[in-house]
């Protein structure tokens, strides 16, 4: 799934499509401020442009498969 930037919070600095791994965003400042969302299936999931973001405007939304189910090890007992 693509992240999702919040356009209310973007100042469009960039610092999302400069760190991003797999090249997910393209900035062109003189075109449009808030960087655009080009290959949202190719997101890693890495989280580097949620923790860079110093507005704090990109999150993501994790598939299924990616999340844990974490139980506690006691509710399994019998006893």
């Amino acid at each position: 799934m693509p992240p999702i930037i919040d356009k209310g919070k973007c100042n469009g600095c960039g610092t999302c499509a400069d760190i991003c791994p797999t090249q997910v965003f393209r900035h062109k400042p003189k075109e449009n401020k808030i960087p655009a969302i080009l290959f949202g299936d190719e997101c890693w999931h890495c989280n580097s442009c949620v923790l860079d973001c110093s507005e704090q405007a990109v999150s993501l939304r994790l598939p299924m498969p990616y999340m844990l189910l974490h139980v506690d090890a006691k509710s399994l007992s019998d006893s």
